[in-house]
């Protein structure tokens, strides 16, 4: 039993780690001269329009979008990668493949 609990604390004390190290990276995705930059927790860091960006506003709204959902995309492939990396390293990787 104690050691299930230090191996849940443990679990607990890398997650925290991978969060932490998550909020430092950024991601960053661009389409049609818009780029998003987030952070690895989803976070908004910089939204930027240059001048190849479409000027209209129809276009420009859909070419943010595609691009948050591009970024949105990265940053979830990475923290599965992450979060994958410790659940193995705990003896549960088969849980994050679907094996129980």
């Amino acid at each position: 039993m104690f050691d299930k609990v230090k191996d849940l604390y443990k679990l607990q004390k890398q997650a925290k780690e991978v969060k932490k190290k998550l909020g430092n990276l950024h991601i960053e995705a661009e389409i049609e001269g818009v780029k998003v930059t987030i952070n690895g927790e989803q976070e908004v860091i910089l939204v930027e329009i240059n001048d190849n960006a479409p000027i209209d506003k129809k276009r420009l709204g859909e070419a943010i979008t595609k691009c948050f959902n591009k970024a949105i995309k990265k940053s979830q492939q990475i923290a599965a990668d992450e979060m994958k990396d410790v659940m193995g390293g705990m003896g549960l990787g088969g849980l994050l493949n679907g094996n129980k």
